[in-house]
């Protein structure tokens, strides 16, 4: 037997004419998430001011489960870079907040494109709530992109380690903040609630 199903009854291995295993590559471990229609991202669509630190006049990336969404958003990724000289060193991280003053201004994309669509509010600048600081992902450098330690697009991997109940919020962060010069992207997973 190879493997169980929920109720505990074995399931038979596939094998073919010649007794050999037969199997179906995974594709990856969101794979499944995307083919079933629950996998979503956003970026920015032209480079974006960014405000300084936990400031409640925000503007970067941001993604809201709305109230009475009844989804859970499984964060998976979060990904920055900028292509102009940054304003300034800074330190680039995410915040969390409630949904206040979150509109629909960029559209998310379903990862199966044109499947389904997400319930998130994925907007560039909002007046929110008090955000609170949650993680540390990278930072940034002042000068020429081309003598920056890190050139290209900057990866922080979440791994589900944040969940978006109904009603909260994910932002991005950055501690000095600058002129239009960043751009941001975040790759999530929708289930009930």
């Amino acid at each position: 037997m190879y493997g169980k199903t929920s109720s505990g009854i074995g399931l038979p291995i596939l094998v073919d004419g010649d007794g050999k295993l037969i199997t179906i590559p995974g594709g990856g471990r969101l794979a499944d998430a995307a083919i079933n229609g629950r996998l979503f991202s956003v970026a920015n669509q032209v480079k974006v001011a960014v405000t300084a630190a936990l400031a409640t006049t925000w503007t970067g990336l941001g993604v809201a489960n709305p109230t009475g969404s009844g989804k859970l958003l499984i964060l998976h990724e979060f990904g920055w870079s900028t292509d102009v000289v940054n304003p300034a060193e800074g330190v680039v991280g995410l915040m969390t907040a409630t949904d206040t003053g979150f509109a629909q201004t960029i559209a998310a994309r379903c990862a199966r494109n044109g499947y389904a669509t997400s319930v998130a509010y994925c907007d560039d600048g909002a007046t929110i709530s008090t955000p609170v600081l949650e993680r540390i992902c990278g930072s940034t450098m002042e000068g020429a992109i081309t003598t920056v330690p890190q050139i290209g697009v900057n990866v922080y991997k979440i791994d589900g380690g944040i969940v978006l109940a109904p009603g909260r919020s994910v932002l991005t962060y950055h501690s000095i903040g600058g002129t239009a010069s960043m751009m941001f992207h975040f790759l999530w997973e929708e289930i009930s609630a």
